[in-house]
């Protein structure tokens, strides 16, 4: 018996898939549009400042730089305590108080209850120190919360439902040593405590990318740290990508298309894609003179959770490293930055948090 397939149907279905696929290229093919904030009032700006947002009020607190003069002729990096506001997108910053110390390079997420801040440094040490950050009706209010088990900064994490994932870093100063130890904190807990899960399979990093997406926490690059033939550490760029499921434990997912270390973190994500908002990807690692580096590569690199696969999707138009990444206001908010080696800028740049 001959069956005959019914072409009517069959060119329907056709038609429906063709219509997903050009949505799907013509949304892929969609340049991401960038707008400008008031920059922060310090001229300098700040490298890895902590930032998110409470009470409808995105805030920028702590951060370092170098006042005097750059690194290579002598400067020394110096660590801030100033905590500055923003009340509205059109608006001016403002000074509404202080940290309890100098503080950068730690991870700073933004939860219903404020900002929670976790670990980080300052000139001498890395901290364990985790404090909520909050504006409530007019005050700068924080608040001590559970330690971290070890000191740690240059760091990612991300929160996944209920629980805040941290990942990696390094416990002591100088890039000596990094670490792939995995923390996470549940924060519905009336006794919350940090604990420990097992451990990024990959090489131990600083400065990945983290991104939490459908309860599930992704970590992106980063840099390791490992002894050349002389025997002097120095960093090495990260490709890899992975995933990590309370029910399952990490998974190796597919490779970056290029290292990528310190992008804007969390990674936002936009139309059911994670993106890694330039960083610096050791392509000019050994650039000289450094007076004149370039700054860093503007590529847009964007993963695709539901396929496993990434793709460039445009560029930045002001690349930053060692920045947090916040949603507020419908826009993901990429505040201050390193622009290259020893440079940073206070210009405030977002892009649109939701579909067009």
């Amino acid at each position: 018996m001959m069956v005959y397939a019914n072409s009517t149907y069959f060119g329907f279905h056709a038609g429906v898939i063709l219509a997903l696929l050009l949505t799907s290229l013509l949304r892929a093919a969609e340049p991401i549009v960038w707008k400008q904030f008031a920059p922060l009032p310090d001229k300098l700006g700040v490298a890895a400042p902590f930032a998110g947002v409470s009470g409808s009020a995105l805030l920028v607190a702590g951060g370092a730089n170098f006042p005097d003069k750059m690194p290579w002729t002598g400067g020394k990096k110096v660590w801030h305590d100033r905590v500055w506001l923003l009340d509205k997108p059109e608006g001016t910053w403002r000074h509404v108080g202080y940290l309890s110390r100098p503080l950068a390079y730690g991870v700073s997420i933004t939860t219903s209850d404020g900002v929670i801040c976790v670990g980080g440094s300052d000139s001498a040490r890395h901290y364990l120190n985790v404090f909520r950050l909050s504006w409530k009706q007019g005050v700068l209010a924080i608040e001590p919360l559970p330690s971290l088990p070890i000191a740690l900064a240059n760091a990612a994490g991300a929160l996944v439902g209920q629980t805040l994932f941290v990942a990696c870093g390094a416990e002591q100063p100088g890039e000596q040593a990094a670490l792939n130890r995995t923390f996470a904190l549940d924060l519905k807990s009336d006794s919350a405590a940090w604990r420990e899960i097992k451990a990024l399979p990959g090489k131990a990093r600083i400065l990945p990318a983290a991104a939490a997406h459908e309860g599930a926490f992704y970590i992106f690059g980063g840099v390791a740290l490992e002894p050349n033939a002389t025997g002097k550490v120095q960093r090495v760029y990260l490709r890899d990508t992975w995933r990590y499921q309370e029910d399952s434990g990490w998974m190796r997912l597919a490779a970056l298309p290029k290292p990528i270390a310190a992008a804007p973190s969390p990674a936002p994500i936009l139309n059911g894609e994670a993106l890694l908002l330039a960083g610096d990807d050791g392509s000019l690692a050994s650039f000289q003179p450094i007076e004149k580096h370039p700054g860093w590569p503007r590529t847009i690199l964007a993963y695709d959770f539901a396929h496993d696969r990434w793709r460039e999707a445009g560029e930045v138009p002001a690349p930053r490293a060692t920045t947090p990444c916040i949603e507020w206001n419908n826009l993901f908010v990429v505040p201050s930055g390193e622009v290259r080696p020893g440079v940073r800028s206070p210009e405030v740049w977002a892009i649109p948090s939701r579909a067009p």
